[in-house]
């Protein structure tokens, strides 16, 4: 699996991370494969099912190409399990004091989420540049990180939550947007049908987003 240290390099793999809920953790390796081709290496798998340790761990040892991470992780039992299972990143839709110490002690970039100017400065005197804004669009869409870039110019977001590609590209052009999560190119028809192509195909079109 390739080895990302910092998660800026996470932020930096692709302009679109694929936010991914799996029931069947026997699509994960072909829907990874079928990202990967399609220009999206980084791979978030959410802890919401019951087969996501499984789905992590299968796309982790046949799909070294892809960037396997864990999402809503909510609990330092779940960051220790994530890694365990192989993830090579860690997303959570907030953070605290006892996750993020677990997440640090897990030895892999973890991407906390925030959604005001508050928790974005207290992660910064923690040393954590990367984060997770969420949810993006509930919480002030572009506008909110285009007034941030100003007074807290160290913090560098991956904006998760109502964002599709029309809006994509607004909030990719801001200086401090490393990348977007979304779940646009998994169409729940085409994953239901293991219309594999078609993911291919929607995650090229998002991989060319910024460019």
């Amino acid at each position: 699996m390739p080895t990302v240290t910092p998660s800026r390099d996470v932020l930096s793999l692709a302009p679109v991370l694929p936010v991914v809920v799996l029931d069947d953790a026997d699509d994960a390796v072909p829907l990874a494969r079928a990202l990967v081709a399609g220009g999206l290496r980084a791979v978030e798998i959410t802890l919401r099912t019951d087969g996501a340790l499984e789905a992590i761990r299968a796309v982790a040892a046949q799909v070294p190409e892809a960037v396997v991470g864990a999402g809503t992780v909510l609990t330092p039992g779940q960051a220790e399990a994530a890694t365990a299972a192989g993830a090579g990143f860690l997303v959570s839709p907030g953070w605290t004091e006892r996750l993020l110490a677990a997440a640090t002690a897990a030895g892999v970039p973890f991407l906390p989420g925030v959604s005001t100017a508050s928790e974005v400065m207290a992660l910064l005197e923690r040393g954590v540049r990367e984060m997770k804004f969420f949810p993006a669009e509930a919480a002030g869409g572009p506008a909110f990180l285009r007034s941030l870039a100003g007074p807290l110019p160290a913090a560098r977001f991956c904006p998760t939550g109502g964002i599709g590609p029309e809006t994509a590209r607004e909030y990719l052009a801001l200086p401090n947007v490393g990348c977007v999560g979304g779940t646009w190119m998994l169409p729940a028809d085409a994953l239901a049908d293991r219309d594999w192509a078609r993911v291919t195909e929607l995650a090229r079109a998002a991989a060319s987003l910024r460019g």
